[in-house]
């Protein structure tokens, strides 16, 4: 059995069809059939079964394909770690992450860390907390830095913190002036809040429901970036941990106010990586740079 014909069969599970797999691996149809029949050979066992609409997996097929993924991944990881031994130290390192750390967080790490290793390059993706755990775990990804961040057996978490929310608004609008706020008082304003499957708005409404208040949930929106504007034009007041708008406290645009009068929203922050992976040199290094960030960010010791 070749690798060939691994790499062959996984493009035809992803495209689920020859004339696609074909394109993307820029071969012949026949030459992808051909593979397949190698590894049915190697097999004893039909992998898939072909008809007009396309191909569908046999039940071997499907097994194949469900550990395939994760096997050419580390295969790809082979290469990476030759080329570590040979002291090349390039590479490329895969981080998903979610929208409320990308300026605030990740890209002051991923900047200071590309000037002591200028050579490394980086592919960065913003998804949902629980996309971004997915990807991870599949090996589709190196490190995930989220928010929110569910539990998933095939991911470990390398550091965490829970981080306070707070009430973020512009230094012009009304509740700037205080010290700290209540629910009541958040509630005379208009509010620009994720949705409902965000765990700080499920918190949200649950001390809301309990406090008897009805909030104002003008902007309702799964963008970080339009509520940070929203926040930042005095349109609305936003609830999230001040280390998601540092750079724009920093920069006198944004302010943070305690919650108080006994309800709190505390986020989880996560750096993570896949169970039982060796990461590679240039990922290896990154995750440790992140450690000592996020360390000192996270007000952690060590």
């Amino acid at each position: 059995m070749q690798i060939r014909s691994l790499i062959y069969f996984y493009e035809l599970v992803r495209s689920k069809s020859m004339r696609q797999a074909a394109q993307r691996l820029n071969v012949a149809p026949t030459a992808i059939s051909r593979q397949v029949a190698n590894l049915e050979h190697h097999f004893g066992t039909p992998l898939v079964d072909r008809d007009p609409r396309g191909i569908r997996l046999t039940a071997a097929g499907e097994l194949l394909a469900e550990r395939l993924s994760r096997t050419l991944r580390d295969l790809d990881q082979v290469s990476v770690f030759i080329d570590d031994l040979k002291g090349l130290r390039r590479g490329e390192v895969k981080i998903v992450t979610n929208g409320a750390l990308t300026t605030s967080i990740l890209t002051p790490a991923v900047a200071s860390f590309s000037a002591l290793y200028p050579q490394v390059s980086f592919d960065i993706r913003t998804l949902s907390a629980s996309d971004a755990i997915d990807k991870l775990a599949r090996a589709e990804a190196d490190l995930a830095l989220t928010m929110f961040t569910p539990a998933h057996s095939d991911v470990v978490e390398r550091l965490g913190g829970a981080v306070e929310n707070m009430v973020i608004v512009a230094p012009s609008h009304p509740l700037a002036r205080l010290p700290h706020v209540t629910l009541a008082e958040i509630a005379e304003f208009p509010l620009a809040i994720p949705d409902e499957s965000f765990g700080a708005r499920q918190a949200l409404e649950q001390g809301a429901a309990q406090a008897g208040v009805d909030l104002n949930r003008l902007f309702v929106t799964n963008s970080i970036e339009i509520q940070k504007e929203l926040g930042r034009r005095g349109s609305a007041a936003l609830i999230l941990p001040a280390l998601a708008v540092a750079r724009e406290m920093a920069l006198g645009e944004l302010c943070a106010i305690p919650i108080r009068g006994g309800w709190q929203i505390r986020t989880r922050l996560a750096l993570s990586v896949t169970r039982d992976r060796a990461l590679p040199f240039a990922a290896a290094k990154l995750l440790s740079h992140l450690e000592q960030h996020l360390h000192a960010l996270l007000g952690k010791d060590g």
